[in-house]
């Protein structure tokens, strides 16, 4: 079937006083930084917050996790690069921004125009290098533990990652935006996520706490398709597909995997939906059952998921579904690299936009590695640190 890869279907929203606006067509990163602002007037700031924010991005593409780290690494980036990045921007250069300096910036940026920004760069670059791939889009939040503001709450965030099927290599985060700190309004900030993409040829999948009618209804109207699994948070719902016939439905198709010291055969069972489903836009459902073995001690274990798809038999095969059910879990993954690479949970920074800031940078220094083929991001991390052109590069900020 066709597919495609996301674009922001809309333009960087107006920024504070002080944001330079851009149009659409803007794909350079520092050229599209300047419409971030951080509130203050422009008039004799020696640093502009297009610059500062291209070396933050720069040194977290090398690895720095902290204001500390970050101001060290761009102490020792030469001359040369700081004069062009400022020069470029139309600045007098002004040396090495200070670290009360970065952190000023990045405190009182504004979080949802660098996300915009992040967002356009990113699908962008994704469209270039990933022609007529298949599209899936995972949503999924995650609370940064070590953020917390004034009122004692922490940070959470909902994330869109967009790649092919079953391979979080090629995935990249396309759209961010923080939660009002409840897990329960997730949907809700899905929704406004969903509402600014593309999602023609595109498949959504999430938890089962996004299996709701009006997301379903919103990827309908957006022109995407969903496969999304059902738990009993959705009683009518799972008591309907709970009572088809699947002990006499064949399966369609099995998976057998192994690693992590087990093995692993996945078996999925697909019907025509019922005519009476009390869900919008379902054609057909699905029940996976996963097997696993543990290797050393021969314990076994089994679960299952009931599910529903938008997709017609024509559109998407049992393995289809099977394959875009498994790959959702490559958000998960993503997750796992921003507390072990980038040690997001024990992060400290608290103030202002700071943690939101820093959380949007490491997206778009992940998807920045991916992008140019690096996908172990620990590794790449580490290769971007040992040269102190590479992140430029990387992040097209060389002249």
């Amino acid at each position: 079937m066709a597919q495609s890869v996301i674009p922001v279907v809309d333009s960087v929203p107006a920024p504070r006083d002080g944001g330079v606006s851009f149009t659409p067509s803007c794909r350079d990163l520092l050229e599209l930084l300047l419409a971030v602002s951080d509130g203050r007037c422009g008039q004799g700031r020696d640093h502009p917050v297009a610059v500062v924010l291209a070396l933050v991005a720069a040194a977290t593409v090398a690895g720095s996790k902290g204001y500390t780290a970050m101001t060290g690494w761009v102490a020792d980036v030469s001359a040369e690069v700081l004069d062009s990045l400022y020069q470029r921007v139309g600045a007098r250069p002004a040396g090495r921004p200070s670290r009360s300096t970065i952190w000023r910036v990045c405190t009182d940026t504004d979080a949802d125009v660098l996300d915009a920004v992040i967002a356009e760069w990113t699908a962008t670059q994704h469209a270039r290098s990933c022609v007529d791939t298949p599209t899936q889009l995972r949503l999924d939040g995650k609370t940064v533990r070590g953020a917390v503001d004034h009122d004692g709450d922490q940070l959470h965030l909902m994330s869109a990652l967009v790649g092919p099927p079953r391979s979080g290599a090629a995935s990249v985060i396309v759209a961010q935006a923080p939660t009002d700190g409840a897990k329960t309004s997730e949907p809700a900030t899905a929704r406004a996520l969903l509402e600014t993409l593309d999602l023609r040829g595109v498949t959504v999948t999430a938890d089962a706490l996004h299996t709701v009618k009006a997301t379903a209804d919103l990827i309908h109207q957006q022109g995407g398709e969903f496969v999304l699994p059902v738990k009993q948070n959705r009683q009518a719902l799972f008591d309907a597909l709970n009572t088809l016939p699947w002990a006499d439905t064949p399966i369609a198709c099995h998976d057998p995997d192994s690693g992590h010291g087990r093995s692993t055969r996945r078996t999925i069972r697909v019907l025509p939906a019922p005519p009476d489903l009390p869900f919008p836009h379902v054609n057909q459902v699905w029940l996976i059952e996963r097997y696993a073995t543990d290797n050393a001690s021969g314990q076994q274990s089994a679960a299952a998921q009931l599910g529903v798809a938008s997709h017609t038999p024509d559109r998407a095969s049992p393995a289809e579904l099977a394959a875009y059910n498994r790959g959702h879990w490559a958000i998960e993954s993503l997750h796992f690299i921003h507390d072990t690479c980038h040690h997001e949970d024990q992060s400290t920074v608290r103030t202002r936009s700071g943690p939101r800031v820093l959380a949007s940078l490491r997206n778009l220094a992940n998807n920045a590695l991916r992008l140019a083929g690096r996908p172990d991001i620990t590794e790449a991390t580490r290769w971007a640190a040992r040269n102190m052109t590479r992140p430029f590069t990387i992040l097209g900020l060389t002249s």
